[in-house]
């Protein structure tokens, strides 16, 4: 017997073993599944929605090849909505999977032309909707004409764009791993000039694994090892049956039979009191039992008809996330904008270049540095606007919404300074016009030291825009400059001194009204009544942003201006500007006057109407933007 579990153990677990190293090897999965296409007609752009990336589980990996110039191809990746508002009137494959055949194919859209004029006036951009197309430059008549001219002319170049999520470039987006939603989609281009990558496949991993390999190959060791044992059990076992046997000895003798006992009837009669009352005894439980189960069967009956109440739960509608607005920018990506703007501010500030800080910044941020610059060169110890910081941001405050101009609030930690000693976080309101422009910054301020920003929004969900004209906070953002500029300068006695909070603010005793009337007494210590120094405030071209807070309140941006006037009031006299203007304005001197122009950038928090908070400055850059001579 022994011999015969041996082999049965050594057949099951020769199977066993040969099974588990077959699922490894000849019976293994696939390790993924690859679906391919070749984009035909030579289009700029080939444009991958998310759900084909996501027809299988599993992280994509996407190859794309056939490009004429690989150094110049991209691969980049954004919300579907904004790539296509990205693309416009551009003309361009879409790549589409076929469940029942597993591969990839291609269609071309050729979107409607948007409308001339249309966005004039209003403040977001209508996205054109794509119209699908049999195939590339498959039209007729004038639509034929159309195709034509808009397939001859150079499209806009996606490399760089700060609309993507992420983007690759050059040999690096030749293979791509992403994992992406369904709302999101992806790009494949070359500069906008020249065609698009021509191959496109797109592989998902497969679960490979073989979870009873590895127990098929154990158990079968083990088995193997118990047949090993049983064999040479069994051969121990024999051997040990083959030696001599002794003759056993005489057998016992059996012993007598005891004779069996028969009751008489007189003795059978005698415990029959005892037999009636165990049977009694027997048959007063059977009764019992079967009253209780006929009373519990009656019980069990009443307690199911028995009505109970049941607690219902209420039904409450939880807001439906189509309806939610998505932000302007996810973290990673506003980390990559002011990177971006941090490389080229610096470029430009090294080279005290105007145009190379126009790709980067708009407004009065603009004018504020295309000023620093014209002072720097005539003035060499003219100090330079705070440098922008690439990292960290600290806070990020991102509009929630889906049109344009798109307008994102960022907060950078600033490095220290040369002598080690710590500067001002750095503010930048950051604003993006049209889907092909780049951020721009609007504003860039210094925090003041005792900032103290109220609560916002996530910025995995943004924050709504404030109209200039609300009503809803303590002050309409679009009277705040004028309101500041007024306090600039009537100080205490300015009527809106009463809704600003001037304990944490610094920039009052820089320029205020009793700094100004230091001025105007030193001037006439020094010189006389020979000339006169004036101020006129005003409102500087920047726009008025105002984005809310948790608390109904809002952040508002605003760009109030001073004008100064030092003009000669004795015949005979002259005006001598100081280093600044006169860098600027280049006058040295004036026997009429000089009239100076200074923009500030300002940064508030404006508290809901009904509050009994003030409005607070929370940041600000100020400086000489304009100078000349008066007639």
């Amino acid at each position: 017997m022994r011999f015969v579990l041996a082999i049965v153990a050594f057949v099951v677990a020769a199977v066993m073993i040969v099974a588990g190293i077959a699922q490894r090897t000849v019976f293994a999965p696939p390790t993924s599944i690859k679906a391919a296409t070749t984009v035909s007609g030579d289009p700029r752009y080939v444009v991958i929605d998310g759900s084909v990336l996501n027809a299988h589980p599993g992280q994509q990996t996407l190859t794309v090849t056939g490009t004429p110039e690989p150094g110049k191809q991209v691969v980049a990746y954004g919300r579907t909505a904004d790539m296509k508002a990205w693309l416009g009137d551009q003309r361009y494959v879409a790549v589409s999977y076929q469940k029942a055949t597993g591969k990839l194919a291609t269609k071309t859209v050729t979107p409607k032309a948007a409308s001339e004029g249309s966005g004039s006036g209003s403040t977001s951009t209508s996205t054109p909707a794509p119209t699908s197309t049999p195939a590339a430059g498959a039209a007729t008549g004038t639509g034929s004409a159309t195709t034509a001219d808009t397939a001859s002319k150079a499209g806009p170049n996606p490399a760089g764009s700060d609309l993507w999520l992420e983007e690759f470039d050059g040999t690096a987006a030749q293979v791509t791993r992403m994992n992406i939603p369904d709302d999101v989609s992806v790009i494949v281009a070359s500069d906008g000039t020249k065609a698009a990558p021509s191959n496109v496949s797109v592989t998902w991993p497969v679960d490979s694994s073989t979870p009873w390999a590895f127990p098929l190959i154990i158990g079968g060791l083990i088995l193997l090892v118990i047949g090993i044992a049983l064999y040479l059990w069994g051969l121990y076992a024999h051997r040990r049956s083959r030696g001599p046997r002794r003759k056993s000895g005489p057998k016992m003798p059996k012993l007598p039979k005891a004779p069996k006992y028969k009751p008489t009837a007189m003795i059978e009669s005698t415990p029959r009191g005892r037999r009636s009352t165990r049977r009694a005894r027997v048959m007063l439980p059977a009764a019992l039992i079967g009253a209780l189960a006929l009373t519990g069967c009656t019980t069990g009956t009443d307690a199911a008809t028995t009505p109970t109440k049941t607690a219902t739960p209420l039904a409450t509608e939880a807001p439906d996330a189509k309806d939610q607005l998505p932000p302007a920018v996810t973290v990673p990506q506003l980390e990559r904008i002011v990177k971006r703007i941090s490389e080229s501010a610096a470029d430009a500030d090294a080279k005290a270049s105007p145009d190379l800080a126009k790709a980067r910044f708009v407004g009065p941020a603009l004018q504020l540095r295309t000023a620093n610059y014209a002072i720097r060169a005539k003035k060499a110890d003219e100090p330079a606007l705070p440098a922008i910081p690439a990292s960290p941001i600290v806070l990020s405050l991102p509009q929630a919404t889906d049109a344009w101009p798109r307008t994102v609030a960022a907060v950078i930690d600033s490095p220290k300074d040369a002598k080690g000693n710590a500067q001002a976080p750095i503010a930048l309101t950051m604003v993006q016009e049209t889907p092909r422009d780049n951020y721009k910054v609007e504003y860039a301020v210094s925090l003041e030291p005792k900032a103290k920003v109220p609560n916002l929004a996530p910025a995995s969900i943004g924050s709504a825009v404030v109209p200039p004209d609300s009503k809803l906070l303590a002050l309409p953002p679009a009277k705040v400059a004028a309101a500041y500029g007024d306090i600039l300068m009537n100080g205490d006695k300015s009527q809106y001194a009463s809704q600003f909070d001037s304990a944490g603010d610094t920039l009052q005793p820089q320029v205020g009204a009793a700094w100004k009337l230091k001025q105007q007494q030193q001037l006439a210590q020094q010189f006389g009544n020979t000339s006169a120094l004036s101020w006129t405030p005003g409102v500087g071209p920047g726009d008025v942003l105002a984005m809310a807070t948790n608390d109904s309140g809002a952040i508002v941006w605003v760009n109030p201006r001073e004008t100064q006037l030092h003009k000669v009031v004795e015949a005979g006299a002259q005006v001598i500007p100081g280093a600044t203007t006169a860098a600027l304005s280049g006058i040295a001197s004036s026997n009429t006057g000089v009239e100076s122009v200074f923009d500030y950038q300002l940064m508030f928090y404006v508290p809901p109407v009904g509050s009994k908070d003030k409005i607070r400055l929370l940041g600000f850059a100020q400086g000489l933007v304009a100078a000349k001579q008066i007639g």
